[in-house]
């Protein structure tokens, strides 16, 4: 892509202090974008017997990630909360100005996660962040939408949403954020307001010790773990002109993995 587009435009990218939603704010400042990360400040303890799967790395490295980009702020919001995504955006708008691109990255996923161990809690831990807050989210950006439209989304779904024996409510929650997805994409077509998603196969941010690295490398077809920048890729392209005609898709980014 020799121009995507992208340069002066605002991208919101939430879950963004690491891992896979740095990446993406790195490559969207690339490309001359001006980069709202978004970071939760600090995650409270698991419930006995739980154990959290994303590490939340704060506000500390979130600032240190905008310092290090052009243009960019870190913003800081609960995205469990019911207010998170008002408050977000005032934030966005008041720093940077209005939002032209939505990145809904942050997500929650924890152990364990199977049918037979599900609880209320739980599943509403998953779905708080990895459903609700990007619906509220997208919401948000369509009210408070530029003139004329041109703004678009990009949900950061998982090829676990496809099949998750063991991850139950983090699989079902992000099979409803692809659902979302194409329903956002024909709700907001008329407004000019593009909806796509991005569904990772197993990408290494460092959960992956070498031994699971190496089964990973035996199954995904491309022979190789994702790096976040593969994701990030991705995201950019459906934000990009060159996507302009594209709305209500999932873009697998998993080397051929869960085909």
């Amino acid at each position: 892509m020799i121009d995507t587009g992208l340069a002066g435009k605002t991208v919101l990218v939430t879950g963004a202090s690491g891992g896979i939603g740095a990446a993406i704010a790195r490559a969207f400042a690339v490309q001359g974008a001006r980069v709202a990360v978004h970071y939760l400040e600090s995650q409270d303890p698991p419930p006995p017997g739980t154990r959290w799967e994303h590490a939340v790395p704060g506000g500390e490295a979130a600032r240190a990630l905008a310092a290090g980009l052009d243009g960019a702020v870190a913003v800081s919001a609960d995205l469990s909360g019911p207010d998170a995504a008002a408050h977000l955006f005032d934030q966005v708008e008041a720093a940077l100005g209005a939002v032209d691109v939505l990145v809904n990255n942050a997500a929650h996923c924890e152990s364990p996660d199977t049918v037979d161990t599900a609880t209320y809690a739980a599943l509403d831990r998953s779905y708080k962040v990895n459903a609700i807050a990007p619906i509220l989210l997208t919401s948000e950006l369509a009210r408070r939408g530029r003139p004329g439209g041109g703004a678009c989304v990009v949900n950061i779904s998982t090829d676990a949403a496809r099949a998750f024996p063991g991850q139950i409510g983090y699989g079902t929650s992000k099979a409803a954020l692809e659902g979302f997805t194409r329903g956002a994409a024909l709700d907001l077509a008329p407004s000019g307001i593009r909806v796509n998603a991005v569904a990772p196969g197993p990408v290494q941010t460092g959960w992956l010790s070498e031994e699971e690295a190496e089964e990973v490398r035996g199954i995904v077809p491309l022979g190789r773990v994702g790096e976040p920048e593969d994701i990030a890729d991705g995201a950019v392209f459906l934000a990009s002109r060159q996507a302009r005609w594209i709305t209500g898709q999932v873009l697998q980014v998993a080397g051929g993995h869960a085909l």
